[in-house]
């Protein structure tokens, strides 16, 4: 599905350009030589932890809450948050066919994680916007090519819209054809059971959140290092 964030075009220009600030900052720390040998030189790991309010508004968009609300049973949590570039003229590790649980193959009867990717600019059929493969979330085993070429189906979106999809969905980055890179902010929400690709609890201060934000970002979920906080958690559950 393709969900309008409400943002005005002042919001989207401000979120433009936090991104490509942490970017800078993101690149001068970890060096582009390293992201690049690591194959990560197109993504920025676990943004709302270095980017300010920006992106944790962005997690936190109210009409995306409201859909995930419907799609997830019960509580969940942000999994990650990840800035993504699709450079032009060059493959990126978005590219290949993959499922955001990742190396996770099994089907479900309702949803266990749900990806909402932010599109900072146009997706568009020139430059690389995301293919998906419709109900593979159904399904175990990954296609054929030619099931791939029959069924595949690119999708079109406008700068401040989410695109949403199961998880266990496949789907890849386009080629993008143009002379611009197309920029994104991806975010996976799932239900407690699973760890995070970032422990974010560790990378947040816990003073400037509010209690939905606390939950969302796994604060709450945090296994307990002993039996002492495990009973201690139970207590508070109880009220006791």
């Amino acid at each position: 599905a393709v969900l309008d964030s409400g943002y005005t075009p002042a919001q989207l220009r401000e979120i433009s350009d936090a991104f490509d600030r942490v970017r800078e900052r993101y690149v001068n720390t970890w060096s582009e030589t390293r992201l690049r040998s690591l194959n990560e030189f197109h993504t920025i790991r676990a943004l709302l932890t270095h980017g300010g309010a920006t992106f944790m508004q962005l997690a936190m968009n109210p009409s995306l809450m409201a859909v995930l609300q419907k799609l997830i049973v019960g509580k969940f949590v942000l999994n990650q948050q990840n800035g993504v570039i699709n450079p032009p003229g060059e493959t990126y590790n978005q590219g290949a066919w993959h499922r955001d649980l990742p190396y996770q193959h099994y089907v479900s009867s309702s949803p266990l994680a749900v990806n909402a990717l932010f599109c900072v600019d146009d997706f568009t059929f020139e430059n690389g916007s995301t293919f998906v493969l419709p109900a593979s979330h159904k399904a175990i085993a990954f296609p054929s090519e030619s099931y791939l070429r029959q069924n595949a189906i690119q999708l079109e979106a406008k700068a401040g819209q989410y695109l949403l999809l199961d998880c266990m969905l496949f789907h890849s980055g386009g080629f993008n054809r143009t002379a611009k890179e197309r920029r994104a902010v991806n975010h996976v929400y799932n239900i407690p059971y699973f760890k995070q690709q970032i422990n974010l609890s560790e990378n947040m201060s816990v003073d400037v959140l509010s209690a939905d934000a606390l939950e969302l970002l796994g604060f709450n979920y945090q296994e307990p290092a002993s039996i002492e906080q495990y009973l201690a958690s139970r207590s508070k559950k109880a009220g006791v």
